[in-house]
C-alpha cells in the first residue's frame, strides 16, 4: 500500500485521530505518517535514527532516537529532548518501543554494527519512560531491544531480543510498570530467521514479523506453538501492526538496507508497506503515552 520505499521501515502505530498509519525510517532518519484516504506520505526529518514512535495522549508523538526519548509536535516540526541515555555509549541508538496499558513508554537499546555483520554484544538495554518524564532501567545487557507487547488481561509482558532467535514472557505488574521472571515462548524455526517487531490481536494472538525470512508469525502464547504463517513478497520484513477502522486490517513494514545490489534487483518490494486483510481477526488499538 506505500510504494515510497523505506531503507528501514520499522515500527507501525494505527493512529485513529488522524485514520493514518505512522511509522519510522530508522536509517534515513524520518517519522512517517500515511494517509489511506489520500494515498500520501507526510515525512519529518529528526537530527538521529529514530528507532520508534508512539502516540500521546495530548496530540503528537513520543519517540525515541539516538539515544533519547523526546517529543514530536508533528505541525511545527520541533523535536522536544526529554531525556538523554547511554551518553557512555555512543555506538548504541534506541530501537523498538511502544506504550503499556498504563501510558508508559517502553523502548530498548541496541549497538550498531561497526563493519556488516559485526556489533558489540550484549550493550542494549530495556528502559521505560513514566507519565512524569522518570525512566527505570528493566533489563539489561540484550543484543537487539526488540518487538514487545502485552497480554490482554495486563498480566505479561513479550519481548523479543533479536539475536536470541526467541520471544520471551515476563510477569509485569500493571501498577508499577515492573517486568519479571522471563520465561522463553517461542524460539524461532531456521526459515523463519531472526524475530524483529511484534503485536498482539483481540484473540491474544502474537504476530511476529521475520527480518530475512519474509513473513510474519502467529504465535499462541499458551501453547508457544505457531499457530499461521503469511509470507510476503519481499524478504526483510520488519514489523506490524493492526489498524483501519475496525483494525482489522494488519500493515507491514519492510527494509532494503542490509541487501545487496544483486538482490535488490530481485527484490521490487523492498521496503515497501503491506497491507494484510482477510486474517479473520482483529487486533486492538494502541496505547497512548499519558502525557
Amino acid at each position: 500500500v506505500v510504494k515510497e520505499k523505506n531503507r528501514m521501515g520499522e515500527c507501525p502505530v494505527w493512529e485513529e485521530r488522524e485514520n493514518a498509519l505512522v511509522y519510522v525510517d530508522i536509517n534515513s532518519q524520518k517519522v512517517c505518517r500515511w494517509s489511506p484516504v489520500t494515498n500520501e506520505v507526510q515525512s519529518v526529518s529528526v537530527d538521529a535514527r529514530v528507532g520508534s514512535v508512539a502516540l500521546r495522549q495530548c496530540g503528537g508523538y513520543v519517540i525515541a532516537l539516538g539515544t533519547r526519548f523526546a517529543f514530536l509536535d508533528w505541525d511545527t516540526q520541533a523535536v522536544t529532548t526529554i531525556l538523554e541515555l547511554e551518553q557512555d555509549k555512543p555506538n548504541n541508538r534506541f530501537n523498538d518501543g511502544k506504550v503499556d496499558p498504563k501510558g508508559r513508554f517502553f523502548a530498548g537499546t541496541m549497538a550498531e554494527e561497526t563493519a556488516p555483520g559485526v556489533r558489540a554484544r550484549r550493550q542494549g538495554a530495556l528502559y521505560t519512560l513514566f507519565p512524569d518524564h522518570s525512566v527505570i532501567k528493566q533489563l539489561d545487557q540484550l543484543d537487539i531491544s526488540n518487538g514487545l507487547d502485552w497480554s490482554l488481561d495486563h498480566r505479561t509482558f513479550f519481548h523479543i531480543d533479536s539475536l536470541s532467535y526467541a520471544v520471551h514472557a515476563f510477569s509485569y505488574d500493571v501498577h508499577t510498570g515492573k517486568i519479571a521472571c522471563p520465561k522463553l515462548l517461542y524460539h524461532l524455526e531456521k526459515e523463519e530467521q531472526m524475530p524483529d517487531g511484534m503485536c498482539i490481536d483481540a484473540e491474544g494472538k502474537l504476530w511476529v514479523a521475520c527480518i530475512d525470512g519474509g513473513r510474519v508469525i502467529r504465535i499462541d502464547p499458551e501453547t508457544g506453538k505457531r499457530i499461521q504463517t503469511v509470507r510476503l513478497p519481499t524478504p526483510r520484513i520488519t514489523s506490524c501492526c493492526f489498524g483501519g477502522k475496525d483494525y482489522s486490517e494488519m500493515y507491514v513494514t519492510s527494509a532494503y538496507d542490509g541487501l545487496d545490489e544483486a538482490t535488490l534487483a530481485k527484490e521490487p518490494h523492498a521496503g515497501e508497506i503491506f497491507k494484510i486483510t482477510g486474517l479473520g481477526v482483529k487486533g486492538i488499538p494502541q496505547n497512548l503515552y499519558a502525557a
